[in-house]
């Protein structure tokens, strides 16, 4: 018990913030656990039933089930103990990329009170992932005439962990006339991470202009149905130099592994096309940084934002999670014969979905929490009139398709 009047330490007053915050949680049918990535099928996530309050005898070998959406289930409920596992050993890297706070939920129905609680599971991280650079080793091209102090882009590591177990310091290292450098990435993890690139460095005779890019900035829309092979944009920088110190070329620089992947610059034209099909609900924008470097070293840089626009491309989905077989002509009205989530993976218009029954039946549709619907008796049935119902529940987004 709290001592009335005394003066609460910071840890205490987070503490009892935390057991009020988990006890209104559970109230409003939510959980929330913690674990981190890579631990093996089977592990412990935390006791569902004791969280929420259950009772395990009077429910049954079936009473409390994780729904199934058709998607890859990450959780599963052990045994009798109902405690919640992880279904398969977890990546982080692969289940997140690029997002800070990596977070899988699931979905457990207490069937006999046809009642749903949501989990979230936050996936940490660890250290298993050293940073590496794109190239083992380059080549970075210095005028004679370069003032000393001058600062020059080098290669960024990518490490696909996050926080402090991602790439935190770099250190340069070389010989007295930095001919050949090493540059060394290391993250913040215990025990650090390493990698390194080698940096061969040459001097070149006096280049006196610069490449200049047309634009600081290229914004460009394409809807996600562009084909592979499109030309997105066409940046273009120019040199007021000849020959060789006036020859610019284009290259990528500080670009993520997705972009990599996604798109291709043409090194002579300044071309950016696309080389796999694009997807909204995958990304909705990215950013790509381009230099112009002409011969005499000398560079300028521009950024590309692409912004990808939603198409109407994914049909809603129905899905039941609880339903009865039969039901007795003595229900009173409004009983609840099915429960059913309905979900959009497209945004804006495109991801509002509506739903209503088919027919005339003694049915009607009501909307539940967030995206779930429940399909309740309209009135009082009558077996001798009617013994059969065929329910259909029809799922319209605000495209133009629509699919029951």
């Amino acid at each position: 018990m709290w001592a009335a009047g005394r003066r609460w330490s910071r840890w205490e007053r987070a503490l009892l913030w935390g057991v009020l915050v988990a006890a209104w949680e559970a109230t409003w049918g939510q959980l929330r656990y913690s674990i981190p990535e890579e631990m093996p099928k089977g592990s412990f996530v935390g006791d569902v039933a004791k969280d929420l309050g259950l009772q395990l005898p009077a429910l049954g070998d079936s009473g409390v089930r994780i729904l199934d959406k058709g998607r890859t289930q990450y959780f599963a409920l052990h045994g009798k103990t109902r405690h919640l596992v992880t279904a398969k050993t977890l990546d982080r890297e692969q289940l997140c990329k690029s997002v800070q706070q990596c977070v899988q939920r699931c979905e457990v129905l207490l069937e006999g009170e046809m009642h749903i609680y949501e989990i979230e599971v936050e996936i940490t991280d660890i250290n298993d992932n050293a940073p590496t650079f794109r190239e083992a080793e380059s080549e970075l091209s210095i005028s004679e005439t370069t003032a000393p102090g001058s600062r020059f882009p080098l290669a960024q590591a990518h490490d696909p962990d996050s926080g402090l177990n991602s790439v935190q310091s770099y250190e340069l290292s070389g010989d007295e006339h930095f001919s050949l450098l090493v540059l060394r990435a290391s993250d913040g993890g215990e025990p650090a991470r390493t990698g390194t690139a080698r940096i061969r460095v040459s001097v070149l005779d006096a280049n006196d202009n610069a490449p200049a890019f047309s634009q600081v900035e290229y914004t460009v829309r394409v809807p996600e149905d562009v084909p592979v092979g499109f030309t997105l944009v066409m940046v273009t920088a120019t040199d007021a130099d000849e020959g060789l110190n006036g020859c610019v070329k284009y290259s990528l620089n500080k670009i993520t592994e997705i972009v990599s992947k996604s798109f291709q610059l043409d090194a002579e034209t300044g071309a950016i096309t696309l080389v796999r099909s694009l997807d909204f609900e995958e990304g909705d924008s990215y950013e790509l940084n381009v230099q112009a470097r002409d011969g005499g070293g000398l560079f300028d840089t521009a950024k590309v934002l692409i912004i990808v626009t939603d198409i109407n491309d994914n049909l809603p989905e129905i899905t039941v999670s609880s339903a009865l077989s039969e039901i007795s002509e003595a229900a009173q009205p409004g009983t609840v014969v099915a429960l059913l989530h309905v979900q959009d993976r497209d945004s804006g218009k495109n991801g509002e979905v509506r739903c209503s029954l088919n027919g005339d039946v003694p049915f009607l549709l009501r909307s539940s929490r967030g995206s779930y619907y429940s399909v309740m008796t309209a009135r009082e049935l009558d077996r001798e009139q009617v013994s059969e119902y065929n329910v259909t529940v029809r799922a319209t987004d605000g495209g133009a398709w629509w699919w029951s």
